[in-house]
């Protein structure tokens, strides 16, 4: 049988996040990038990046447009603890075809194979990139793979495989919104504590959902790369200046997930990398 787009998602996030990892304990110093060598350390395209509004290039490029991203995911949908960060699945959606975009500084349409996400710990903020010199306490990548390239292995070796939308969350006592779908996610990271533990939930909600209200035309976008290794500079970033509000109890089921060697998974963000005179646009 040959794998569908979530099993060659989950298998390039597992093969890229023990490469350089000799026993994969201590995530918390592996991820920020401590020990990591090749294009990790020699690359000049790397993610993530410190994002300000007032240095970015203001541009008037066409808008992204997220093509059925209001239809309903079908389900069931899986969720995984890999041992490094949490993993969901993003199957195809009622119409039988997968969410994707196009627009803004891409040439191809990008469909859309899986999320993950970057947390911190009870103490620390957790996002990988910085919004006006502020990290905040979760990010989600959603990364979508460039549809001239059969699969995502494939794609993952060009400069315009991926593009990763981000999507960064902020703890508030009572928010003032609620983003149900969103929270049906989050609230699942609590039944997979243990390492390579598995659930899933029902489908029945959007892609487009899990963003909440972000304006999708208010965001940065600029070249860089995973921000785990073997760290390809692969990747158009594509990321929402928006933060969305969660609670903290939503975010704390994050900092009692264990990895193989049941240690806490926390801090697995990379820390920001140097700009190299790389362009960064602002749409708004």
């Amino acid at each position: 049988m040959q794998p569908n787009g979530f099993h060659k998602y989950f298998l390039l996030y597992i093969t890229l996040a023990y490469q350089h990892s000799a026993n994969g304990s201590e995530w918390d110093h592996i991820a920020n990038g401590m020990n990591w060598t090749g294009t990790c350390a020699t690359g000049l395209n790397q993610s993530p990046i410190s994002l300000n509004v007032e240095k970015a290039e203001t541009s008037l490029m066409p808008r992204v447009f997220f093509g059925n991203y209001k239809l309903k995911l079908k389900g069931p949908i899986s969720i995984i603890n890999n041992g490094h960060t949490v993993f969901m699945n993003i199957p195809k959606t009622t119409n039988g075809k997968k969410p994707f975009i196009i627009g803004g500084t891409l040439k191809n349409r990008y469909e859309a194979d899986g999320l993950h996400f970057h947390w911190g710990s009870k103490n620390s903020q957790g996002s990988e990139h910085l919004i006006n010199n502020e990290r905040f306490d979760l990010e989600m990548h959603i990364v979508h793979r460039n549809n001239k390239y059969k699969d995502i292995i494939k794609a993952v070796g060009k400069t315009d495989g991926l593009t990763v939308v981000g999507v960064l969350l902020k703890i508030v006592k009572k928010p003032k919104r609620k983003f149900p779908s969103l929270n049906r996610v989050l609230a699942a990271v609590a039944k997979i504590r243990k390492d390579n533990a598995k659930t899933t939930i029902r489908g029945g909600f959007s892609l487009g959902q899990m963003i909440g209200n972000v304006n999708p035309h208010d965001f940065f976008t600029y070249r860089g790369s995973l921000t785990t290794p073997s760290c390809q500079e692969a990747v158009t970033w594509i990321v929402f200046s928006e933060v969305l509000p969660v609670t903290y109890s939503s975010v704390s089921n994050f900092w009692k997930l264990l990895d193989h060697n049941n240690q806490k998974i926390i801090n697995n963000f990379r820390s920001v990398q140097r700009l190299n005179g790389r362009h960064v646009f602002y749409r708004i």
